[in-house]
This record gives C-alpha cells, sequence and structure tokens, in this order.
C-alpha cells in the first residue's frame, strides 16, 4: 500500500501544469472503445477532479457518449511537455448529479452556453454559417435571461482503478509509478521506462 493518494499527487502535478503550461493544461485525450471494440479517441477538457475522479462535459448525443453507454470504461492521458509529465487514467464512467452539471453550465460563459444549445455535435453540417444561425436563434430564443443547461448536455466522471505518472528523465530512464485501486485502496509499483 502507497502512503500517497495518487489523486492527490494528480491535484499537485496539475497546480504545477497550470502555472507553467504555455497551453491549456486542462486538456486530455479521451479514449473509449464501442460494442464492437473499435477504439476512438478525442481531446477533451478536465473540468473538476476530486476523490470521486475526473470530470469532462459534452454533448449526449456525442459519439464518445455512445461508446460509454455501450462500453463504460476509458482511458484519459494528460501530457505536459514543459514538465515532462504525463499522466495516464483508466476507470469506469459514470455520470454527474444533475445538479453537478447544472452548477458547472451555470459557470460557462453566455456564448459556449448558447453554442451548446446550437450545436448537434459531431453531426454533419453545410458550412460554418450554419452553426452560426443556430447560436443566433438561440441568443433570440434565451433574451437576455438565464440560459438553462440543455436536457441533451451534462457531464461524466472516469472514476479511476489505475493511475500511472510518468517523468521524463535523461537517457530515456524514466520513473513510472502506477497505482492500482484494490478492496483495500491504491497500491503502487514502478514500471521500466
Amino acid at each position: 500500500m502507497s502512503a500517497i493518494d495518487p489523486i492527490i499527487r494528480f491535484q499537485e502535478w496539475f497546480v504545477a501544469a497550470k502555472a507553467q503550461e504555455p497551453f491549456d493544461a486542462t486538456a486530455m485525450s479521451l479514449a473509449t472503445a464501442d460494442a464492437s471494440g473499435r477504439p476512438a479517441v478525442r481531446m477533451v477538457l478536465l473540468k473538476a477532479v476530486d476523490a470521486r475522479g475526473f470530470v469532462f462535459y459534452t454533448n449526449l448525443a456525442s459519439p464518445k457518449i455512445a461508446d460509454l453507454d455501450a462500453n463504460p470504461r476509458a482511458a484519459l492521458c494528460f501530457h505536459w511537455p514543459k514538465l515532462e509529465r504525463q499522466v495516464r487514467i483508466e476507470g469506469i464512467v459514470q455520470p454527474v448529479a444533475d445538479a453537478e452539471a447544472d452548477a458547472y453550465f451555470a459557470t460557462r460563459p453566455r456564448l459556449s452556453q448558447l453554442g451548446a444549445w446550437a450545436s448537434h455535435q459531431s453531426k454533419p453540417m453545410a458550412g460554418r454559417y450554419v452553426l452560426e444561425q443556430a447560436v443566433a436563434a438561440m441568443a433570440v430564443k434565451f433574451g437576455v435571461g438565464a440560459v438553462p443547461r440543455p436536457p441533451f448536455w451534462s457531464g461524466r466522471r472516469v472514476v479511476p482503478d489505475v493511475i500511472e505518472f510518468w517523468h521524463q528523465r535523461a537517457f530515456r530512464h524514466h520513473d513510472r509509478e502506477r497505482y492500482t485501486r484494490g478492496p483495500e485502496g491504491w497500491r503502487s509499483e514502478w514500471l521500466f521506462p
């Protein structure tokens, strides 16, 4: 058993990444597989992390949600080149509570809120103007009032059972430490690079 909680370790690395990385330190790759095992990977943004797991938000009609409905396991990968660090996470994916999704949605910029209503994520469109028209229509619909969270937009939490920390070292003598969650808590082990 490790004395270090890997979620706390991640949070420490994440604080450093947000302070030092020149681009968006919240960007993470999300890997899913459909019912037939066909993999897909895309970038999403980490919006919350705590002892329960790692949260991202999306349109519930998106291909990633279809994959997760068929196969509720996913993998995440953060790469912070300036820090020469990477974190890989694997786990089961669960919906966030409606209240949590509502609270996060309320913090989004208004144009992002309108975009959530306007976008038919990953569906074909004739051109960018179609999206712009749809956003304008949502602006008219909601006027100056609050924009509620669409019923087809929410969050998912990756509840980790594996977290691996990688730190680049000279001559490819990298540090790799993997944490695996079992019935009695987290266990850590070092891996060859």
